[in-house]
């Protein structure tokens, strides 16, 4: 994997966890997250999608810690995020059994109505609990709708996410998944 690619999107993935912009993610900042899209959805945490959502972050950063042989309450600094992301989702075996639930429990949210479909709302929705800039929004998901339909499967989002953490392509779709890299 051309690791310049890589490193820049698991910084732009840093910082979206890190909300304060201290430099350390913990914890707290992937649910706090996680909290984000669901007050944006208006979903209860304690619903069965905001449990699922929830429980599937909490997976992330049990299997990032682990990654990186930490106990679960400490820090992570952005270097070592990005090798306990490489090492554990990018070239190891966790993305499908861990890292894949986040994403398709994101993109089921984006779909509020159940449709079947991801309209450019929703996708602004997500993009918005990530800290994206408003204005970098309808170009991601341009980008993101291959077919020109104006709308998104939840299959699609997912694959976008797949792309944006595993695809080595600098010219694959889903590095837009978060605007512009």
């Amino acid at each position: 994997m051309a690791i310049d690619l890589l490193n820049h999107k698991l910084d732009r993935a840093f910082d979206h966890i890190d909300a304060c912009g201290n430099g350390v993610v913990e914890r707290e900042d992937l649910l706090g997250l996680g909290a984000r899209i669901l007050v944006g959805f208006g979903e209860s945490p304690t619903s069965v999608t905001g449990a699922s959502l929830v429980d599937s972050f909490d997976g992330i950063w049990s299997t990032l810690s682990h990654a990186l042989e930490r106990d679960g309450d400490s820090g992570i600094a952005r270097a070592d995020f990005r090798a306990g992301m490489a090492a554990a989702f990018v070239t190891g075996d966790r993305y499908d059994p861990v890292f894949r639930p986040a994403t398709v429990a994101v993109a089921e949210l984006c779909d509020s109505d159940n449709d079947g479909s991801i309209r450019p709302g929703e996708f602004r929705t997500m993009l918005c609990a990530f800290g994206i800039a408003y204005d970098d929004v309808d170009e991601a998901f341009d980008r993101l709708d291959r077919t020109g339909r104006g709308s998104l499967t939840v299959d699609e989002l997912v694959l976008a996410a797949a792309e944006y953490y595993r695809s080595d392509d600098p010219n694959a779709a889903g590095n837009w998944l978060f605007g512009p890299l």
